[in-house]
């Protein structure tokens, strides 16, 4: 079989299993079983392997396991983050953390709450090298693939902590010593329509109670001990759910900064 009646098939099966990007999986998952890239394929579509090459990740695409996990990394910030079935797969919108972070240009120390794969501490590291840079999360399993991103990206030094929300600090009396805390924490309510792919992504990574907000307030409650004055608290959560973080926030001490698409930016005192 030539690799262009390969793509033409298997673009097929995967639009039949109800997947929006068939094409562009296709050609993915051909080119990593292939060890090319993506452009070869255009270059030598007449070229001819075998029927059967790549069934097994085409089946789990099928299934509509997201491509990631069969990858077995993710894009994010223009590095690759290796992934597991351990950790969320890392979203473009979050990308707007780095953004604002750039901008802001804070001096000092930053703590990423809730880090999965490490993509937002890791690459605010690297693009921000002079930041001391702490990154957190209550699953042992996604700390040792951040630890392996950090290594393999070379963000070091950077602190890995296991901690629930900021349970750590709080049990070694540790206060105000944060400039920045970024929490990407679970925020999806359970009664929200989603993709198929997130069924195979970790529950206690994507939902929370109160309509996806009992983490997020919980976090704005703690962070008001944990950040020096003026410092900037970062939320991802649904634009839908931002107002009511607002409210909540400025009860506890906090004011606005800003909203940027799926992002609140937050400042104490």
């Amino acid at each position: 079989m030539k690799v262009k009646d390969w793509i033409h098939l298997h673009t097929k099966v995967l639009q039949e299993a109800g997947i929006r990007s068939a094409r562009l999986d296709a050609e993915l998952i051909l080119s990593d079983t292939l060890k090319v890239r993506r452009e070869w394929l255009t270059a030598h579509n007449d070229e001819e392997i075998p029927k059967n090459t790549a069934q097994k990740n085409i089946k789990r695409r099928t299934r509509r396991e997201p491509l990631a996990y069969i990858r077995g990394w993710k894009e994010f910030y223009g590095r690759d983050f290796i992934v597991t079935p351990a950790t969320l797969i890392p979203r473009p919108e979050t990308e707007e953390i780095i953004e604002i972070l750039k901008l802001y240009q804070p001096k000092g120390r930053l703590l990423d709450i809730g880090t999965g794969s490490g993509a937002i501490g890791i690459t605010t590291k690297l693009e921000l090298p002079d930041l001391d840079v702490t990154i957190s999360d209550n699953s042992s399993h996604a700390l040792v693939v951040a630890r392996k991103n950090a290594e393999r990206l070379d963000a070091e030094p950077l602190e890995i902590v296991k901690s629930d929300l900021l349970s750590h600090w709080f049990d070694h009396s540790l206060f105000q010593v944060f400039t920045v805390i970024v929490a990407n924490l679970p925020y999806v309510d359970r009664d929200w329509e989603r993709s198929p792919e997130t069924a195979y992504e970790p529950d206690d990574a994507l939902f929370a109670d109160n309509g996806g907000l009992f983490l997020i307030e919980k976090c704005i409650s703690q962070s008001i001990q944990l950040l020096e004055k003026n410092g900037l608290l970062l939320i991802e959560a649904d634009p839908r759910q931002h107002n009511q973080i607002v409210t909540f926030a400025k009860k506890n001490g906090f004011s606005l900064y800003q909203k940027k698409g799926f992002i609140v930016g937050l400042i104490i005192g």
